[in-house]
């Protein structure tokens, strides 16, 4: 018996097209392919070296030795075959694209919005652009990264994704604050 599978991101239908982006805005990502990449043993500079962003992609930090690399440029089978390419022997990498959600809280209240539910400084002069870190955000573990003086990418597993983003529209609950797909 043969199966047709469709692809289906896993906040489609819960939620709704907005009319215009409020103040603060929750942007959800549909296309974003993501990869883990993992350095082999002693070779973590080595890997670090060649993971540095160039406009198809941007790696962030997640661990000792370890990134997620996000890319609007390349198709989730591309972004990790080029990578495996780059990085030789030097890391591993996985595909994570169809397991992660990304996210985008831009705004100017965006960092008050987070700091209700996450405990990281996030003034600009403790964690500035391009600094990515994991954290929890309520209760669920995400990869933070802030994009902008006022956006920030929340980087979740896909299972979790409507559950932060339920937990984001109560820490926005004083704030005006529109979600929606990404239109890039």
């Amino acid at each position: 018996m043969a199966y047709e599978y469709q692809a289906v991101h896993a906040l489609d239908g819960t939620i709704g097209a907005i009319a215009e982006q409020r103040t603060n805005h929750l942007s959800v990502h549909r296309m974003t392919a993501v990869a883990m990449v993992l350095a082999a043993p002693g070779q973590t500079a080595e890997a670090a070296g060649i993971l540095v962003s160039n406009g198809e992609f941007e790696a962030r930090f997640s661990g000792p030795g370890e990134w997620l690399v996000l890319s609007e440029v390349h198709a989730p089978e591309t972004l990790a075959a080029e990578l495996s390419v780059r990085l030789g022997d030097f890391a591993f990498v996985v595909d994570q694209s169809h397991g992660r959600v990304v996210l985008t809280l831009s705004g100017r209240d965006a960092a008050r919005i987070l700091a209700n539910g996450i405990a990281v400084d996030l003034h600009a002069d403790a964690f500035p652009i391009g600094r990515a870190a994991n954290v929890l955000c309520s209760h669920l573990s995400v990869n933070l990264a802030r994009t902008g003086n006022e956006s920030f990418d929340l980087v979740v597993m896909r299972s979790f994704a409507e559950a932060l983003v339920d937990d984001l529209k109560v820490m926005a609950r004083s704030h005006d604050l529109s979600v929606d797909f990404a239109t890039r």
